[in-house]
């Protein structure tokens, strides 16, 4: 039995091709389970009940369970969704007025190491499959009802990008507009900045963010030890040369740390390197852990940051720390395996 949330909807047309039935009822599948969250295939009205029956048989359409949810003082949603083998996929649901953007997380554990990611310590343990990344969509789709989900956010556990050729998929299936239908303006992929894969995601694949966090390479090197591959003249080369259209920049995520990367002197190294750079910025005040060794910065400091950065012209946010009390703000998924990994596996 396949799983439907593994297909796009070229491989649904081939599977019921092939047991010589018309390739439309694909398109009628997609409608049912994504459009409508109708997942039960006796409920699928313009199939005949023989037809039911057999794609009953061929594919699993039950959405991942929800394992535990955790609820925010501010709002924030963070989902607790049981994986294949029993492991637990953390989402996170963030509601803002007129929009809820949707957390995934695209591995469980991450190699990439970063000292400011309480994921990072948790070391590298599977990629999650096209499936059971639908799978959170699905399952809090479904948690939902009538309210809709509008944007995608690959920010949870794990490096998307690491994940390469499930990422393309499951991005393949998620922009179907017979299925679940985001636009590419409404799905953002982050990054540390695996450059090889970066350069496969085209300006109308989605949006892209790149973890900086520092304007040198002493600093970047020690907290991300992956900027010895992909030292910072190669991001912001990249970034240079980057076709999107006027709309399009890329991102770069900054995450602030008291003491270490937040002082104005390392706002006029960022205004330096960016000089030129056609960009966002997100500022990102770090997000306190028992699992990690750095502070959360002085607001005073931020602002400064801030305003160094605004008055040089660039285009930056601070962006809001959401989740903080449930262990789902940036860089504090995965608590739950620290210590628990070797019982699981």
């Amino acid at each position: 039995m396949q799983n439907f949330f593994e297909l796009t909807l070229h491989q649904l047309e081939n599977a019921i091709g092939a047991i010589g039935n018309e390739k439309f009822r694909a398109r009628q599948l997609y409608k049912w389970i994504y459009n409508k969250g109708v997942f039960d295939f006796h409920e699928m009205t313009n199939i005949s009940k023989s037809l039911r029956l057999i794609f009953k048989d061929m594919f699993c359409t039950d959405p991942p369970e929800i394992k535990d949810i955790l609820r925010s003082n501010d709002g924030t949603i963070k989902f607790g969704i049981t994986a294949s083998d029993g492991r637990t996929m953390e989402s996170v649901l963030i509601p803002e007025k007129g929009r809820n953007t949707l957390c995934l997380s695209s591995q469980i554990g991450c190699r990439m190491g970063c000292k400011f990611c309480v994921t990072g310590k948790i070391g590298f343990v599977r990629n999650l499959t096209s499936a059971e990344i639908i799978g959170q969509i699905m399952a809090v789709k479904r948690y939902l009802g009538e309210q809709k989900i509008t944007n995608i956010v690959f920010m949870g556990m794990g490096e998307p990008v690491d994940n390469l050729d499930t990422l393309l998929h499951t991005l393949e299936i998620m922009k179907n507009p017979l299925g679940l239908d985001f636009s590419h303006r409404r799905i953002t992929v982050s990054s540390v900045g695996l450059l090889e894969g970066l350069r496969t995601l085209e300006p109308k694949v989605a949006g892209l963010a790149i973890s900086l966090n520092a304007a040198d390479d002493g600093k970047r090197t020690y907290l991300m030890p992956i900027n010895r591959l992909y030292p910072i003249r190669d991001i912001i080369g990249f970034v240079r040369e980057f076709r999107g259209s006027k709309r399009v920049r890329i991102t770069f995520e900054y995450v602030l740390i008291k003491g270490f990367n937040d002082s104005l002197d390392d706002a006029q190294q960022l205004a330096q390197l960016l000089t030129g750079v056609k960009c966002k910025i997100n500022l990102i005040p770090f997000n306190e852990s028992p699992y990690v060794e750095f502070k959360t910065p002085d607001t005073k400091a931020v602002n400064q940051f801030h305003d160094y950065l605004l008055q040089r012209h660039f285009t930056a946010i601070v962006r809001d720390s959401r989740g903080q009390d449930i262990g789902a703000a940036c860089g504090q998924l995965g608590a739950r395996y620290l210590g628990t990994v070797q019982e699981i596996s």
